[in-house]
Formats: C-alpha cells, sequence, structure tokens
C-alpha cells in the first residue's frame, strides 16, 4: 500500500488498513456531478470561518471593533447592552461578508462553468477537468478535482498558456500528497498542449494552497482586490486575491 493510500486511511476515510484502497487521476465523467459538487462546495466554504477569525484579529478590525463599542456606549448614554448590540452588529457584518466571500463564490460558479462541466471543459482540446478518485474495496469516493483551460498569451507570438481552475482535495486526505498529485496531472497537460506557462488565483486567506503553490515554483505576479463583489466587501473581509504563475 502507497503512503498516499496509508495516509487516506488514517485520516478517516476508512479504520481497516487491510482496505484495498487504490487512488485514480481520470478525466471527468457526467456520473460525477454530484460529488464534484458536493467536494467543491465543502472545498470552499470550508474558509469562511478561518477568512473571518483572520478578518477580526487584523488592527484594523480590531480598532473598529474598539471605537464602535466604545463610541456606543458613550452615545447610548453608557449602556453596556446597546453597545454590544451595535458591536454585534458589526461583527455580524464582517461574518456575512467572509460568508458571501466564499459562499457566493461557489453559487456564481454552480451556475457558471460548474454548471456544464462536460461542455466548458471537454470540448475543447485546450481544455480539460479531472477528477481523484479513491477506491475503497470496490467502492468509488470523488476527493479532489483540478481543471485546465488554455487561454491565448498576450505577451507572446501566438502561444497558449494554461489557466487552472477548481484545485480542490477533499479533507478527508489532506497533506497526503494529493494535491500534488492533481497539480502534475494539470502541469502536464499544459506541458502536452505545448502552453508557455501557468496561472492561477487564488485568495489570501487560503494559507494552505499558496504554500503548495509556492511548493509547486508558482511564483506571485499580482496582488488584487478586483473581483465581483463589492469593493466594500473585499474590503471587509481584508482578503486579496493572488495571482501567481509558472513557466513550463
Amino acid at each position: 500500500m502507497s503512503d498516499l493510500n496509508r495516509e487516506c486511511l488514517t485520516r478517516g476515510l476508512r479504520t481497516d488498513k487491510t482496505a484495498d484502497v487504490q487512488i485514480e487521476i481520470r478525466r471527468y465523467q457526467p456520473s460525477d456531478r454530484e460529488p464534484v459538487e458536493r467536494v467543491f462546495r465543502d472545498g470552499i466554504e470550508e474558509h469562511i470561518n478561518p477568512a473571518f477569525l483572520y478578518a477580526m484579529t487584523r488592527p484594523l478590525h480590531i480598532t473598529v471593533s474598539l471605537f464602535i463599542y466604545a463610541g456606543a456606549y458613550v452615545m447610548c448614554g453608557q449602556s453596556a447592552v446597546l453597545a454590544l448590540v451595535s458591536g454585534g452588529a458589526w461583527v455580524g457584518l464582517v461574518y456575512f461578508c467572509c460568508f458571501e466571500f466564499y459562499a457566493g463564490y461557489v453559487r456564481a460558479r454552480l451556475n457558471t462553468d460548474m454548471q456544464d462541466i462536460p461542455g466548458y471543459y471537454l470540448g475543447n482540446p485546450d481544455n480539460c477537468f479531472w477528477v481523484a478518485e479513491v477506491r475503497m474495496n470496490g467502492r468509488p469516493q470523488i476527493l479532489g478535482m483540478v481543471a485546465v483551460e488554455g487561454k491565448n498569451d498576450p505577451g507572446s507570438d501566438g502561444k497558449k498558456y494554461g489557466e487552472v481552475y477548481r484545485m480542490i482535495v477533499s479533507s478527508a486526505c489532506r497533506r497526503a500528497g494529493l494535491g500534488l498529485q492533481l497539480a502534475k496531472t494539470a502541469e502536464d497537460f499544459c506541458r502536452e498542449r505545448g502552453f508557455s506557462k501557468i496561472e492561477l488565483s487564488t485568495s489570501s486567506t487560503q494559507r494552505a494552497a499558496v504554500a503548495l503553490y509556492r511548493k509547486l515554483g508558482f511564483k506571485l505576479v499580482l496582488v488584487h482586490t478586483q473581483s465581483e463583489f463589492p469593493r466594500w466587501m473585499i474590503w471587509m473581509t481584508r482578503a486579496t486575491i493572488l495571482t501567481m504563475e509558472k513557466n513550463i
């Protein structure tokens, strides 16, 4: 049994270490839709609480929180109850913004490319979508995914580059090397297609993902706050969007 298989077993997939476990990274099939959507949703929305804690512990948000509590206490006739209510409303707004930043992203993607994965990723030779399937005693389970979309590179003469999307590994099998295998699958595909580089984007609060990409040789090329969400909401989350690249 491989180290990856052992790690997945010890992380909760199955306690019976004699189980026959096989891991395969393969192209997406229409029958994968439900488990892929579940892994996608869980993998993105698990960042809501860490993002909220990150935002509330930033110096600026700590200062704003203290100002709101103190200001409400004074302006409301030294009412501790009203001060707590005002402060709670502020905290609730921060959590709402963090929630929408990730849950809203899931809703948007499920209504765009994730709504028709075969049509979006498998109908073009420069695009592809893979799933990581674990078979335990013959029973399959989707635990990860990654996609690549080929795009024209405006900085080169007719060359293309690959942009990586939906790079997610289930929490049931983290730190076991599955992310590396998915990334290598995407990179090998980009090499075969003759792409000049690989590009991806992630949020600053997804620290484990950023660390993985750096380990794979990606370099940070752009930090920005441009997204489909209002600028004030991004400000509330204290998150930034990181664009990373790797020449191949």
